[in-house]
């Protein structure tokens, strides 16, 4: 959901705004002596993906409500019970059976969210310490107890994840001092802006909004008289939507504070808000809901997958060196992986927030960029956005364990759907808070 260079490849970008585009940004020295921007009228650009975004939306607040509905109070309410017969099992529950333990999944996902913000700001090295060490501990405890509670394919799953993760943290363990230098830049530079924040404060609740939906149908799913296999497919699917809807809302706070930071260091390059025009809020919310709100939703379905899968295949490169047949394979994938970075990569968001581009555009541009000015080895050898991610993996579990024992304790038989969807919505949430970053 962040990026690894969120805080370095915005200055390298900022930083190219003279030499760049001058048809699209252009800077004069006003009477006063201060510096104002100019701007031409902005394109819109892939429009079809936020066409396919919005229609997504609706159809799947309709089934989310439908589904909710079903088992709200009365069983089978709507009367769909008998369109799933042949995989039936006769379950009696209701939604309201489940929607309370979505409720205080949202909630501590919140929590942690401002727990985790008041302690970067305080104790920023400490707390990535902390994400990047306890997160393997912690993924090896849930395959233990789910093996103990005879869940092989999670169990499996979870170890699978703990010593991925460690082998990553070795393979970059001698990067991560310079990786917290960057944190603290961007962090001092975002607590100096009270705006991010209220930003990230107001997507967080619009999230929540629609998690209220969300978690409606989810609920109405996990109390459905369907078999397990047909539950567990509706709940992937409406997983994979709220994955998707979470990096479109994240995405567009990054977008918009983008915009704000480029002010900030284009206005005097100061660090304070005070240096921040008026209009620079409402100018980078509009841009990012409107003209550039198809670029963020087209970006969101694919770059964090990618990102992920290029972390794990540099941390693994890194350690071999005996195995020339296993060198070549990594390798292969090493270069396949970074020409998908060319087109799909996280950089493209500020190039969006400050052109206005499409997001390939941005994204090729943001790439040759780094490649001319001879950053891209600090980009590489940066892994914030790795390190961010483990704490909102690690905030997204916490949020998980809380609700699989509640779960455990009344509804023994959904322990693993609740928890799995509960831990999605807590990575989500947290996801917002280093969204800024």
């Amino acid at each position: 959901m962040s990026e690894s260079s969120n805080s370095v490849s915005p200055s390298s970008d900022y930083a190219s705004i003279s030499s760049g585009d001058q048809s699209l940004q252009r800077s004069r020295r006003s009477g006063d002596g201060n510096r104002a921007i100019v701007r031409e009228a902005r394109h819109w650009h892939d429009v079809f993906w936020s066409a396919i975004f919005v229609i997504h939306m609706i159809c799947l607040g309709f089934v989310l409500a439908v589904l909710g509905l079903n088992r709200f109070r009365i069983s089978d309410r709507l009367n769909i019970d008998r369109y799933t017969q042949g995989f039936l099992e006769n379950h009696k529950g209701l939604t309201e059976d489940y929607w309370p333990l979505y409720a205080v999944a949202g909630g501590i996902g919140v929590f942690i969210s401002w727990v985790w913000s008041l302690l970067l700001g305080s104790y920023a090295n400490e707390m990535m310490k902390v994400s990047v060490h306890i997160l393997t501990t912690y993924l090896a405890v849930v395959s233990v107890l789910c093996f103990w509670c005879r869940q092989f394919f999670w169990g499996g799953a979870f170890a699978v994840g703990a010593l991925l993760q460690f082998l990553y943290v070795i393979s970059v363990i001698d990067r991560l001092p310079f990786t917290m230098l960057v944190l603290r830049k961007a962090l001092k530079l975002v607590w100096g802006l009270p705006k991010v924040i209220m930003v990230a404060h107001a997507f967080t609740i619009v999230m929540l909004l629609w998690m209220s939906l969300w978690s409606f149908g989810a609920a109405g799913v996990v109390a459905s008289s369907m078999g397990d296999e047909g539950r567990w497919w509706l709940l992937v699917v409406l997983s994979v939507s709220l994955f998707w809807t979470g990096a479109v809302l994240c995405n567009t706070v990054h977008v918009i504070v983008s915009g704000m930071v480029f002010h900030v260091l284009f206005h005097c390059g100061q660090e304070e808000s005070s240096s921040l025009p008026p209009s620079s809020l409402i100018d980078s919310l509009r841009y990012a809901v409107t003209t550039s709100f198809g670029s963020i939703c087209y970006g969101s379905l694919f770059t964090a997958a990618i990102r992920t899968l290029r972390w794990e295949i540099r941390g693994f490169r890194s350690k071999i060196c005996g195995n020339e047949c296993l060198l070549c394979c990594v390798d292969f994938l090493f270069h396949l992986v970074e020409t998908l970075v060319r087109f799909f990569n996280k950089y493209a968001y500020v190039q969006i927030a400050v052109y206005g581009k499409g997001f390939n555009k941005s994204a090729r541009d943001a790439w040759e960029l780094f490649q001319s000015t001879g950053v891209e080895a600090l980009v590489a050898y940066d892994c914030s956005g790795a390190v961010l991610l483990m704490g909102t993996i690690f905030g997204g579990l916490i949020t998980g364990s809380c609700i699989g024992i509640w779960a455990w304790i009344k509804y023994s038989d959904r322990v693993i759907m609740v928890a799995s969807t509960a831990m999605l919505m807590g990575m989500v949430l947290v996801s917002f808070l280093f969204c800024t970053l």
